[in-house]
């Protein structure tokens, strides 16, 4: 299911975007779910990075398309986002924050499926899997094969990344039960380890980027298993 949002302040056009995406849909035989949003501060407030793409009127009261899409870019890289204006001279603002394109107003069902059709395949291209990461900043998407381990420390967990370090309050559980079907495997109750990076397995412990991360006796096997396996791919 592609999860969708329209940002649009003029029910008139919301109507019609949603009977357009509906339309899309029984042609193609794809599955949105559709949110509508009234303004650009109702998406970003509490935005969790939950969408696919996202098609944002510019003109709106409280907050127009153009900052909402700064907002949303600061927390999510990934999400697609489409301009939806009777306004040509935002080009240059919507290169800054990577939209894909722009869908003029008065809109045709036929403009408005060869761009859906666009986003559509851009988003099939995607072969990066993320997880949502509760910031005290907001909610950030983090690349899940950038991630080498993930530390528990009190109530705290350590991130250790390809693109350095990050601290949240949580729980090593609750990302476990996420990372588990992507090769991620609990080495002992403060570490959930990568596979992908273990470089090698000496004195109890499994060898990532430079550091020793000890695998508990109960787990041993298990690991090993895990890592044999993976390798073996």
């Amino acid at each position: 299911m592609i999860q969708l949002a329209i940002v649009e302040d003029e029910n008139s056009y919301a109507d019609q975007l949603i009977e357009f995406v509906k339309k899309y849909q029984s042609e193609s035989g794809k599955t949105f779910k559709i949110t509508r949003f009234k303004d650009g501060d109702e998406i970003t407030n509490g935005y969790r990075g939950q969408f696919d793409i996202i098609l944002m009127d510019i003109e709106m009261k409280l907050m127009d398309g153009m900052t909402a899409a700064e907002e949303i870019r600061k927390l999510d890289q990934d999400v697609i986002i489409m301009f939806i204006t009777n306004m040509t001279n935002y080009a240059i603002r919507g290169y800054q924050v990577d939209a894909l394109d722009y869908v003029l107003k008065p809109v045709s069902y036929f403009a408005f499926s060869q761009k859906l059709g666009r986003a559509i395949s851009k988003m099939k291209n995607k072969s990066t899997k993320t997880i949502s990461i509760e910031m005290q900043s907001g909610v950030k998407k983090l690349d899940i094969d950038n991630v080498f381990y993930i530390e528990s420390e009190g109530h705290n967990l350590n991130f250790y990344t390809s693109g350095g370090e990050f601290s949240i309050r949580g729980k090593l559980k609750d990302f476990e039960e996420q990372l588990v079907p992507y090769n991620f495997f609990r080495s002992n109750k403060g570490y959930l380890v990568n596979l992908k990076y273990v470089d090698g397995v000496e004195n109890g412990s499994c060898l990532i980027a430079g550091k020793q991360l000890l695998i508990s006796r109960a787990r041993k096997n298990d690991f090993m298993t895990a890592l044999t396996e993976y390798m073996a791919q």
